[in-house]
């Protein structure tokens, strides 16, 4: 099975859409992705990740079903910060989590009481996943799938940054704090995770690619710095490049 996980284009969250900057973006990543071979489309309920997908259900003659459990992991820390803001999961400054080893441990986390609200949804969200991979053969165990039935199929999901970090964090044992904190995606990003599948009915989601944006680069784009707190490394076009899933 493959899995493919794509962020929004450059929000407008005033209008919970597309700046015109992400309405190029997703035009781009239509154009990238008009040959890929794609079984299933979903998207998260929210308006920037339905207009993501807009120009690639187009360009692939599909529709996608609604994920309620891909919307936007948002559960903000109940008590604000010295701005009086309050902080989401994945925008904690250093000092504020990294004291806690237990951040770093792949479930541990979830019992610090900054985190009592979380927990819940967290395991709600992994069992959602895991229900969603059920459908296509793969039947959690421990930390890794049983295959009751091998799938070839490609599901894309269109959904955020926070929540992809979430299932990755269950697809990968890792702390969500880890990921969330220590990589980005940015806005129309591309994430691609297979099956691997090489002894008996086991079976582990691998990474094969995090947050590619070629797209935005070879169609001379910017990368959007959309939830990341420095300056981006912009390349030049690339040239001569075609890609196929």
């Amino acid at each position: 099975m493959r899995l493919i996980l794509i962020r929004h284009g450059d929000p407008d969250y005033t209008i919970d859409g597309l700046t015109e900057k992400g309405k190029r973006e997703a035009a781009l990543l239509a154009e990238r992705a008009k040959n890929w071979q794609v079984d299933d489309v979903f998207t998260s309920p929210l308006g920037r990740a339905v207009a993501t997908a807009k120009p690639c259900l187009a360009a692939w003659k599909k529709e996608a079903k609604v994920l309620d459990w891909a919307q936007e992991f948002f559960f903000p820390e109940p008590d604000r910060d010295e701005k009086g803001w309050l902080r989401v999961p994945w925008d904690f400054l250093p000092a504020d989590w990294t004291g806690d080893g237990e951040n770093f441990r792949e479930a541990e986390w979830l019992d610090l009481p900054k985190f009592s609200h979380v927990a819940a949804r967290y395991n709600a969200t992994c069992d959602a996943l895991d229900a969603f991979l059920m459908g296509y053969g793969y039947r959690r165990e421990g930390r890794m799938y049983r295959v009751e039935a091998h799938s070839e199929k490609t599901a894309v999901i269109f959904c955020h940054f926070g929540i992809s970090m979430i299932l990755l964090s269950h697809l990968l044992n890792i702390s969500a704090q880890t990921l969330l904190h220590g990589f980005y995606l940015a806005p129309t990003s591309v994430t691609v995770l297979n099956t691997e599948e090489r002894r008996g009915d086991e079976a582990y989601f691998r990474v094969e690619r995090l947050g590619d944006c070629h797209h935005l680069i070879e169609g001379g784009e910017p990368i959007s710095e959309s939830g990341y707190f420095t300056k981006i490394f912009q390349e030049p076009p690339m040239r001569g490049h075609k890609e196929e899933l």
